[in-house]
């Protein structure tokens, strides 16, 4: 590695560092505003009164601006750089904000609609930008450990966005059973979504002056840009479309787990609890993803990401066969409180699909950043035209809860159903098997390829 190589590849100074935290922050930020959907989905349907289908919408426009906006996401950090691309997305997360602002004091759905897609749109800026930077401020062969103590905090902020969302969004007489909804209901749930919006947006715009403050660092650090490169050249790369196939199949898996697991724990068979009860469980689903990044990315310190990969990935679909094959287990005959089931039965029938299901999350922990990096540094595009389309295939958390809702409509069960994040599991471990061997290189992005 030549003299200049290592200094960029080793940042020393203050300023550089103080660039990692921000960029870092990036994770914890795009993580608080997603997960903010669930208690919104649920605000929406109640105050506008909508079907199923329709409050889901709520979800599509937020996941479609992945598939639509991801690959002009690439072409735009290629030519105007990565500091600028980072303060460019976080002002589309602001002006969302203050549309979902302006769409709640006119009560208007469709306007929600379209502040979810260009706070959405934001985001992919973000994400386009975020992992190849961060994969690229320190020494190339730790670039897995930075993205995956990176993605610890995205877990951190997840977490906190559905606290957040659960505290701030959905208070009010509008959310108790058996009520009569009231106009002034309405404008008081409304007003909820102003506040936490109005929070969001202004504080980061504070956060974009303090990155403004840092943009010669972040570009110092990061790979070359300053040109346009066509991000379908991303397509030509045979590891830029294997790792695509990857990110699209695992955050499929991930999305139509974490959306389907409140609905398979209540059921009498697994532990029969309120639902309530169920969705307070679903947050050891995310407590066990957290502690798994963060202890990705201490292990990568002395394991290859591609044995630490192939490792989860064997977890997981273990994991995912215990659901699948408990299926036909005797139901407990325990009900009620889950405390009192957990104090008096220390293993139920229900209790093994429902902790294989949760601890689920461990074993997702480290999938999307340790494919992200091993695609970066396989494939034979530029990083901007590759990140960019690894971001536009986390589309697939919008089409593979489908196919999880589909098995459950044919076979009638919700166990089952987990035969397709199953099959994801199964390619995840043949990626991570093949990259092994694979030729690799330093992440550049000259519009070249950066050679293997």
């Amino acid at each position: 590695m030549s003299d200049a190589a290592i200094a960029k590849s080793s940042p020393k100074s203050g300023g550089v560092k103080l660039a990692i935290v921000y960029v870092t922050c990036l994770f914890f930020i795009w993580a608080l505003v997603t997960n903010l959907l669930d208690p919104l989905l649920k605000t929406m349907k109640t105050v506008f009164t909508l079907t199923p289908v329709e409050a889901s919408l709520t979800g599509f426009a937020f996941f479609i601006a992945y598939g639509v906006m991801s690959m002009p996401s690439a072409a735009f950090l290629s030519k105007f750089g990565y500091a600028r691309s980072v303060m460019v997305g976080l002002g589309g997360i602001v002006l969302g904000c203050f549309i979902a602002i302006a769409a709640a004091k006119l009560h208007t759905f469709a306007l929600v609609l379209t502040a979810l897609f260009i706070m959405a749109s934001g985001i992919t800026l973000l994400q386009v930008a975020a992992n190849p930077l961060i994969a690229s401020m320190g020494r190339p062969e730790d670039s897995s450990f930075r993205l995956n103590l990176s993605q610890a905090f995205n877990s951190l902020g997840a977490a906190c966005g559905l606290w957040f969302g659960a505290n701030f969004l959905l208070k009010g007489q509008i959310f108790e059973k058996d009520i009569t909804i009231t106009d002034a209901m309405r404008e008081q749930a409304l007003g909820f979504v102003s506040n936490v919006y109005f929070v969001i947006g202004a504080g980061l715009a504070l956060f974009i002056l303090a990155i403004f403050f840092v943009r010669r660092q972040i570009t110092e650090a990061a790979p070359k840009t300053g040109h346009y490169v066509n991000p379908l050249s991303a397509l030509s790369s045979k590891w830029a479309n294997l790792g695509a196939i990857g990110i699209f199949l695992y955050v499929g898996a991930e999305v139509a787990i974490s959306l389907n697991l409140l609905l398979f724990l209540e059921e009498a068979h697994i532990l029969n609890i309120p639902a309530e009860q169920a969705g307070k469980m679903t947050t050891f689903y995310m407590v066990f993803a957290m502690i798994g990044r963060f202890a990705g990315s201490a292990l990568l310190k002395s394991f290859k990401d591609y044995w630490l990969l192939t490792a989860v990935a064997v977890g997981a679909i273990a994991l995912s066969l215990v659901v699948i094959l408990t299926k036909d287990m005797v139901p407990s005959a325990h009900t009620g409180d889950i405390n009192l089931l957990l104090a008096t039965v220390p293993m139920t029938t229900g209790l093994i699909p429902a902790f294989a299901a949760l601890l689920i999350g461990l074993f997702n922990s480290i999938m999307f950043p340790t494919i992200f990096t091993l695609t970066l540094q396989r494939s034979s595009a530029p990083a901007s035209a590759t990140s960019g389309l690894l971001c536009m295939a986390i589309v697939g958390g919008a089409f593979l809860p489908l196919a999880f809702a589909k098995i459950e409509e044919m076979t009638g069960s919700k166990s089952l159903a987990f035969i397709a994040p199953l099959v994801c599991y199964v390619y995840v471990l043949w990626f991570a098997l093949v990259s092994k061997n694979a030729p690799t290189h330093e992440i550049e992005d000259e519009g070249v390829a950066g050679g293997h």
